[in-house]
């Protein structure tokens, strides 16, 4: 699969209303632009297989917590994922296919193994964005409890929370409802790429960066950020007319921007003010 039909295919993915997002294909369709000779369906029977697995090994009561309990084991000490703290902004931590190949990955990666295995065994779970670090939790009435998907599956509740943003930002934070709020498929698959987004910048593979962008605006066309940042990033790599066609836009969405006289300098410079 080219670059061109990866790409494609995760645009008809997340044309869907966001509750038929299905997102181990849609993050398999990510990883398909590093990898373009990746087989998708290797990953998803491999889901399966560990739905399978994990099934013959649950308890039979299906009290929320026991069925965590099984879920942590299996995962984590029978398979052995665990959280990359050794390497922790390799790229490959973020594509799906090399978390499940190599059982290393990030929070979110490793809680989209977590949710999808859950999925399969119908046991609801959802996404919680807290900043810095991201969580799930069962999606159950009346059951307040959060598992780090990154640290072994650890069950934690929202007084924990709160210590741990505390720890993150090194002074006392006050936990808001918005901090534990659900993300939608969407706001996952935009999370995953900004991580990815951030590694490339970092080692200034810009191409890579722009992918990224470009896809977190096919996801939320109205990310002015986000297209501030595409527009950078063209002029970085001298696709001068898109940048300047991003880059006029967003001084029009926000022309009172803390950014806007560096823009406008820009836009001077490329002879477009």
């Amino acid at each position: 699969m080219n670059f061109s039909s990866a790409r494609q295919y995760f645009y008809q993915e997340i044309q869907q209303s966001d509750e038929h997002i299905d997102l181990a294909k849609a993050a398999l369709y990510i990883a398909q632009e590093e990898y373009p000779k990746l087989d998708q369906e290797e990953y998803l029977n491999a889901l399966d297989t560990m739905a399978w697995e994990l099934q013959e090994r649950l308890p039979d009561s299906r009290y929320p917590l026991r069925i965590v309990q099984s879920i942590n084991q299996y995962i984590y000490e029978y398979l052995k994922f665990s959280g990359n703290k050794i390497d922790y902004y390799d790229p490959r931590n973020s594509f799906l296919n090399d978390v499940i190949d190599r059982r290393l990955g990030i929070p979110i990666t490793l809680a989209l193994v977590y949710l999808e295995v859950a999925r399969r065994i119908d046991f609801p779970m959802v996404g919680v964005g807290m900043p810095g670090h991201f969580l799930i939790r069962p999606d159950i009435p009346d059951i307040e409890i959060f598992v780090d998907a990154f640290n072994g599956g650890e069950i934690i509740f929202a007084q924990d929370c709160e210590e741990r943003l505390s720890q993150l930002y090194q002074q006392p934070v006050t936990l808001q409802p918005e901090f534990l709020a659900v993300v939608s498929n969407r706001q996952f698959l935009a999370r995953m790429l900004t991580n990815l987004k951030f590694i490339y910048l970092k080692q200034q593979e810009l191409e890579k960066t722009l992918a990224a962008v470009e896809r977190i605006l096919l996801l939320f066309p109205g990310l002015t950020l986000e297209l501030r940042d595409r527009g950078l990033i063209y002029y970085q790599l001298g696709y001068y007319p898109q940048a300047v066609d991003d880059l006029q836009k967003y001084l029009a969405k926000v022309p009172d921007a803390e950014d806007a006289s560096v823009i406008r300098r820009l836009l001077t410079e490329l002879g477009r003010d």
